[in-house]
């Protein structure tokens, strides 16, 4: 399940995966992404995952969603998402930085678990112009 945290506010989206994931979790940020770009910004988006909940090593995905639909699912808004910060266990960094390569046009920053208010600091920062 995907949860929204408290900090998600104006073009940041904050979220953590506690469990397996599916269209439903997708379908929950979903209007919170147009309602960021309907506004005329681009999206931040932090997203810890938790792994204490998983019994097995093979991913938040509900079983076949990535094999099966990653080639079909449409990156719509993949030119909107400005910053990702990927925060988790160390295990979880090449397989998740994998899974972010349609979003290559944005910032990903990997964070390990005991650097959440690191993660949380850099996708709410403003960059420097020039």
């Amino acid at each position: 399940m995907l949860q929204l945290l408290a900090f998600t506010q104006k073009n940041i989206i904050a979220t953590k995966a506690n469990d397996l994931l599916g269209i439903n979790d997708y379908e929950k940020i979903h209007p919170l992404i147009h309602n960021i770009i309907n506004a005329g910004k681009k999206v931040r988006w932090y997203f810890e995952m938790d792994d204490c909940l998983i019994s097995n090593s093979t991913g938040f995905w509900e079983d076949g969603i990535i094999e099966v639909n990653y080639g079909k699912m449409n990156f719509l808004h993949s030119e909107d998402i400005e910053k990702i910060a990927l925060v988790g266990n160390k295990k979880w960094e090449n397989w998740m930085l994998s899974i972010m390569k349609p979003f290559t046009k944005a910032s990903v920053m990997y964070f390990d678990l005991a650097d959440r208010e690191k993660a949380m600091e850099w996708i709410m920062k403003q960059e420097e112009d020039g």
